[in-house]
């Protein structure tokens, strides 16, 4: 059993930057990922990184987010810069992929970011 622990949260201005990391109790594998989730909306993949490195953002977060992934340190990081008052949500970390002819994911307690206006 993997377990994520995601840390870097907090409150910050409109235009500031925060740096999330999720760190795994064991070997990453697959692909990893951010999504997040605001009050009284759905949970919405933010990035996500193959174990190839090759990325994938949302509109939303495009040239702003950067996901980076370390495979020695077991952990994935989220970069965010210029951050708006709309990106105010849970983030949570998630590993995802196949395994020993299994499908598995594994996702991470969450932290909150606030961006104030």
């Amino acid at each position: 059993q993997v377990q994520l622990v995601e840390s870097g949260g907090g409150l910050v201005q409109a235009g500031g930057s925060l740096r999330l990391s999720c760190a795994a109790s064991g070997s990453i594998f697959g692909t990893m990922g951010w999504y997040r989730q605001a009050p009284g909306k759905q949970r919405e993949l933010v990035t996500s990184i193959t174990s190839s490195g090759n990325t994938n953002y949302a509109d939303s977060v495009k040239g702003r987010f950067t996901i980076s992934r370390d495979n020695a340190k077991n952990t994935i990081y989220l970069q965010m810069n210029s951050l708006k008052p709309e990106d105010t949500a849970v983030y949570y970390c998630k590993m995802w992929g196949r395994r020993l002819l299994r499908n598995l994911e594994y996702w991470g307690q969450g932290t909150q970011v606030t961006v104030s206006s």
